[in-house]
């Protein structure tokens, strides 16, 4: 059983247009989550949904498309991710660390070194780090772009056994599963596992997409960590000791 895990949890599964945060659905997260920290393994959260999170209480009913404004959801979104991280965990008697990064703090060598040591020192003192990308000063130039790239980079940064994406799709598909027939591939060993294989982009709540997943998975089997890419709706099975369901990326040599 991989003992560092890095759990990516996209915005669709703890947002939704109306309601800001789905405090039920992101409980059953924060539920397994503690289950699998039970087992033994450190659990390391990717949470999407800050833009999300801030549009309900800023009276926004859709997706903002300007930068500043997307920046001004997510100064609020963060707070009230935050807050409900806490108070999911505070069940469990655990603290959670909230830590925003940017493209630039994993880019720089000093600044890489002084995240990974502050998440590290969260794990050993039983706090929960909960990561995001810094929505509110990261700009179009310097951004990830979605946090399926943060967390391959945090995965690799902190020498992930394992990282677990999280979405609204069970699995990889050879095509949009919502258009008609699609095969779902579930183990990727190689390149030639993905021939024929067609990604799609974001939907309206996030900014990451099949395809974002794809080559956020195929980062971090490049750098030796095995991925397995399902939905939120399958974490139980996704957190198990040997998980049976979604799409394995494996670690390339």
């Amino acid at each position: 059983m991989a003992r560092r895990v890095v759990v990516k949890i996209g915005s669709s599964a703890i947002t939704s247009f109306h309601g800001g945060i789905r405090r039920a659905e992101l409980d059953t997260l924060a539920d397994v989550c503690q289950t699998r920290m039970t087992g033994g393994s450190d659990v390391f959260v990717v949470s999407s949904g800050a833009i999300g999170a801030g549009m309900a209480p800023l009276g926004m009913t859709t997706r903002p498309a300007t930068l500043s404004a997307k920046q001004a959801a997510a100064s609020v979104g963060q707070l009230e991710l935050a807050r409900a991280w806490g108070d999911s965990f505070a069940r469990y008697d655990r603290v959670v660390g909230q830590v925003l990064l940017t493209a630039a703090d994993i880019g720089r060598r000093d600044s890489a070194a002084n995240a990974q040591r502050t998440l590290d020192r969260l794990r050993t003192l039983r706090a929960v780090p909960v990561i995001n990308e810094n929505d509110t000063v990261a700009t179009n130039e310097i951004r990830f772009g979605d946090n399926d790239r943060l967390a391959a980079l945090v995965a690799h940064l902190i020498s992930a056994d394992a990282l677990i994406l999280l979405s609204d799709v069970d699995a990889l598909y050879d095509s949009d599963p919502r258009k008609g027939d699609a095969t779902a591939v579930t183990m990727v060993g190689g390149e030639g596992d993905l021939d024929g294989v067609v990604a799609g982009a974001g939907g309206a709540l996030g900014t990451g997409g099949m395809a974002s997943k794809l080559a956020a998975a195929r980062l971090a089997a490049d750098a030796g960590i095995p991925v397995l890419l399902t939905s939120a709706e399958r974490a139980t099975e996704a957190l198990a000791a040997e998980p049976t369901v979604g799409t394995v990326f494996a670690a390339r040599p």
